[in-house]
């Protein structure tokens, strides 16, 4: 998992409230495996292309300032739904590195964590702001800092966000819970030969 310390990127607006996981990455690509070729074109493939293909000029990362945004600043409940972990996936697939939100679907807002993404929760107000920048200023970016815990706006303004020290921990170091189960492989077989040893008594023979 790619760390996380510090972004500054284009960042792109949706106004949309209550997307849902389905909206992000369509039931019918669940079944496409992670790092298939042309993942990245799942993400909101629904709204973002027609049926032939051809894509809606009208949808935001159609439009040339935001094709390279690796930022989305979203209305509230943004990622609401299914429990699907592709959703933060094809997020990643596409280049988005941070999701900025007055809210969040719960189980996506975890998933965000477990795969190097930084959810930043910020008051509907503030985010309202943001996205009201990015239309006014198309392409510009923003800068997301998380040691500092900081979101600069295109207009200088610094804006504050909370986060668990364990969640920021393991995306400044580019670890999920598999990796840090494993620096403690070690400490496992020592405590495994030990139990083996004191209480033979109850460890199956090795066949």
């Amino acid at each position: 998992m790619e760390p996380f310390t510090h972004l500054t990127a284009v960042a792109a607006p949706l106004d949309l409230p209550n997307v849902d996981t389905d909206r992000i990455i369509p039931a019918r690509f669940l079944r496409k495996p992670r790092g298939a070729t042309g993942y990245a074109s799942f993400l909101f493939h629904d709204v973002r292309f027609n049926a032939d293909g051809a894509e809606r000029p009208e949808f935001v990362l159609n439009q040339a300032p935001y094709r390279d945004a690796k930022i989305l600043v979203v209305a509230e409940n943004f990622g609401c739904g299914s429990s699907r972990e592709m959703a933060v996936w094809v997020l990643d697939a596409y280049g988005i590195r941070s999701v900025i939100a007055p809210s969040l679907g719960d189980i996506f807002h975890q998933n965000c964590f477990k795969n190097g993404l930084l959810p930043v929760i910020l008051s509907a107000e503030v985010v309202a702001g943001l996205r009201r920048q990015l239309h006014d200023r198309p392409g510009a970016m923003l800068g997301v800092d998380l040691e500092a815990q900081t979101v600069a706006a295109p207009d200088g303004t610094r804006h504050r966000f909370d986060i668990d020290p364990f969640r920021k921990e393991m995306l400044r170091t580019g670890r999920d819970e598999i990796g840090l189960t494993r620096e403690f492989e070690a400490r496992v077989r020592e405590f495994e030969e030990r139990h083996a040893r004191e209480m033979a008594w109850v460890t199956p023979p090795r066949r």
